[in-house]
């Protein structure tokens, strides 16, 4: 078989077994890319902002019909599958991700905990971490709440999380350096005293993948540019309290951030059935 002359890979992704055979195979020169495939995926055109925000409006609306059958009794699992099985009843393909269901002083201070036949009780914090798959593209949001009336501490984090992610949402823009914007976060998490809690990175990139570039973190080096959809969500988690995290998927637009994911996230309580 002729050469191919020169032909890209992205060197990441490749493993050397593979390259070795290809080598063989079709005898190009291979010239070692990094990221360039990432680098396209970032600007989203209108037709994968849609595809996107149809994944944001199915999760909104698998919670707000879900989440007030919330109660004590229920498990992690079942509030899981509730959700899962409700966003495909609503269209989705499945969820983006193992829905993360976290509840009490242990399972709610892990981050990415995994759903297990914990019950929900009076008094635990619960965080539901929640998206859509549409056409491949996919939808992230958290949503936290606690369970009967919140302690005053429980009241505190939740105000301090919820100021800290909304000014961060506030403050996305193209050309704001992600460092930037995880600091915005971080630094009135860190104010309030609640600094060492927040163990994690402020967001990442959404699309074809949960998580892709450009992530939001203090030693990211990318810089937001128009067409990027990232999440926003700082969060506190601590053995013997449990965790807040408040999470919003978030289009960088020629102005400033346009909020994809709708549901409610003025208080810590869970919300209600409707009336009618």
């Amino acid at each position: 078989m002729a050469s191919l002359g020169r032909v890209g890979f992205e060197s990441a992704h490749l493993s050397h077994q593979r390259f070795v055979e290809l080598v063989a195979a079709l005898q190009p020169e291979l010239v070692a890319t990094v990221g360039l495939v990432e680098a396209g995926r970032r600007t989203k055109d209108r037709a994968e902002i849609e595809r996107i925000q149809q994944a944001c409006a199915i999760a909104d609306h698998a919670l707000a019909d879900v989440g007030p059958t919330i109660a004590p009794g229920c498990t992690e699992v079942e509030v899981r599958n509730a959700l899962e099985q409700r966003m495909r009843e609503l269209g989705a393909a499945g969820p983006s991700y193992e829905t993360i269901v976290a509840t009490g002083p242990v399972d709610a201070a892990l981050p990415h905990h995994r759903p297990t036949p914990t019950p929900i009780e009076v008094g635990h914090t619960l965080v539901v971490d929640v998206g859509a798959l549409v056409d491949g593209y996919h939808s992230d949001m958290t949503r936290s709440f606690v369970i009967g009336r919140p302690t005053a501490l429980q009241q505190e984090v939740y105000e301090v999380v919820l100021a800290a992610q909304t000014a961060g949402v506030d403050a996305v823009r193209p050309g704001l350096d992600v460092r930037e914007l995880d600091a915005v976060c971080r630094d009135i998490v860190t104010a309030a005293g609640f600094g060492t809690w927040f163990t994690h990175g402020t967001g990442h990139g959404v699309g074809l993948a949960i998580h892709e570039d450009p992530f939001v973190n203090a030693s990211a080096i990318w810089v937001l540019q128009e067409g990027d959809v990232v999440t926003v969500e700082p969060g506190v988690y601590r053995g013997g309290f449990g965790g807040i995290r408040v999470e919003d998927l978030v289009e960088v637009t020629s102005s400033g951030g346009r909020t994809m994911t709708r549901s409610p996230k003025d208080t810590p309580c869970l919300p209600s059935a409707p009336t009618t």
